[in-house]
């Protein structure tokens, strides 16, 4: 697709994948299941961002590496959306995910294979093309996990290529966000279990997650930790500020794409104002409006909208970093 000269949000996904998902009646071991018909989204966490802030009314470009068939439907897939994007080709075939829902158990069985490895040459491209794009960018939204073939360190590289022209949003875990922190970042959305191994905690209550959070702040440079827990709602600190959200009350249709949905609607809000009681009101009601999507649908501009107007927002006193 062509580039466009004005580019306000890049997304990265540097391990991307063709979700596909379907449903049976009963999940049943060694037995053939008859399957319902398969839908096919494209997937990885920056495309997924970038699909859902193009839903709520804002353009991103989403940068990813694509191979083989597989890659190319992706690609389809992500133009269909009318997401702006710069493909980076490469040697292997990118993977597919499947995602099995079962109709008598109402469970859902999420199959996640390994991605497709880089060259150096392959992953250096990426950030060649996010360090071009930075100077016009708002934000740079780095999201997933990393590849074969990609060193640790690789989000840590985003940020130094991104040389302080973008805001850098990082949504991983593990070894991958240690780098991106190390870098200094203005953001990111751990889920409670990623947040837990973070901070080195196991603890859950409130008190014990604000103070993981004032050593996470005295040890890096970030200015924002978006804390999303499902059910539970969120946590959004500053260095000044600590923010809690209430949980919708949502029967899940499904479960994929809730994270994803949370940042792309954080997002637009973040791009339109910095109110981040806002902000965060958005993340909750994009995560839980993707809870009523089938299969990997992510949430909908609509429902974001609507459920927004539900979500209580409180400042916690007594809190500073």
């Amino acid at each position: 697709m062509a580039e466009t000269p004005q580019l306000d949000i890049v997304t990265l996904t540097i391990n991307p994948a063709l979700d596909v998902s379907t449903s049976v009646t009963k999940m049943v071991p060694f037995t053939k299941m008859r399957c319902a018909e398969p839908q096919r989204d494209p997937g990885g966490g920056g495309i997924n961002v970038a699909r859902v802030l193009k839903r709520l009314g804002f353009e991103a470009t989403a940068v990813y590496p694509a191979g083989g068939a597989t890659g190319q439907t992706l690609a389809a897939l992500v133009e269909r959306e009318a997401v702006r994007s710069i493909v980076i080709p490469t040697s292997k075939d990118t993977r597919q995910d499947i995602t099995v829902f079962d109709e008598t158990s109402k469970e859902q069985f999420r199959l996640v294979f390994p991605g497709a490895p880089l060259s150096e040459f392959e992953w250096q491209q990426c950030l060649d093309t996010i360090e071009r794009l930075s100077a016009q960018a708002a934000f740079v939204i780095a999201s997933g996990s990393l590849p074969p073939g990609v060193p640790d360190d690789f989000y840590g590289r985003v940020v130094r290529a991104s040389k302080g022209a973008a805001k850098v949003i990082a949504d991983t875990s593990g070894a991958a966000l240690k780098a991106a922190l190390e870098a200094g970042v203005y953001l990111i959305k751990p889920n409670l279990r990623e947040f837990q191994e973070l901070a080195g905690i196991s603890c859950a209550n409130e008190q014990s997650l604000l103070e993981a959070g004032r050593r996470l702040f005295s040890r890096y440079r970030i200015d924002i930790i978006a804390l999303s827990m499902g059910p539970s709602g969120a946590l959004l600190l500053t260095r000044d500020i600590a923010l809690r959200a209430s949980g919708l009350a949502i029967e899940p249709v499904s479960v994929s794409g809730a994270g994803d949905s949370f940042l792309g609607a954080m997002v637009s809000r973040l791009a339109h104002s910095d109110k981040l009681d806002d902000a965060l009101r958005y993340g909750v009601a994009g995560g839980s409006a993707a809870l009523l999507s089938p299969g990997t649908g992510l949430c909908f501009g609509a429902d974001v909208h609507r459920l927004a107007s539900r979500v209580n927002v409180a400042a916690i006193t007594g809190y500073h970093a």
